[in-house]
């Protein structure tokens, strides 16, 4: 069993920056990853890292966001920069346990950009 803590988020004008942090416990850890969902819109992925420490994200999202994390924490950041109003969304951090392959998910953080 993995269990998820996100930290961050909150409420920003447009141009601005945030930053989230999710600590994951329970299970060692493999790849783990920032997803957001908008209302009335499904969830989407927002970046991704391995363990190793290879990275990918969304078209929307490149160059303005980098994902990182610290495996001794067992923690992944999410540094979101300049960011539009179109990045409000409820922002859900993801872990694959390294044991099973099962995906576990974050309660969830709300990141609102006012224009």
């Amino acid at each position: 069993q993995v269990q998820l803590v996100e930290s961050g988020g909150g409420l920003v004008q447009a141009g601005g920056s945030l930053s989230l942090s999710c600590a994951a416990s329970g299970s060692r850890i493999n790849a783990m990853g920032w997803y957001r969902q908008a209302p009335g819109k499904q969830r989407e992925l927002v970046a991704r890292i391995t363990s190793g420490g290879s990275t990918s994200y969304a078209d929307s999202v490149k160059g303005r966001f980098t994902i990182s994390r610290d495996n001794s924490k067992n923690t992944v950041y999410l540094q979101m920069n300049s960011l539009k109003p179109e990045d409000t969304a409820v922002y859900y951090c993801s872990a694959i346990s390294f044991h099973t392959g099962m995906p576990y998910w974050g309660k969830g953080t709300l990141v609102t950009v006012s224009s």
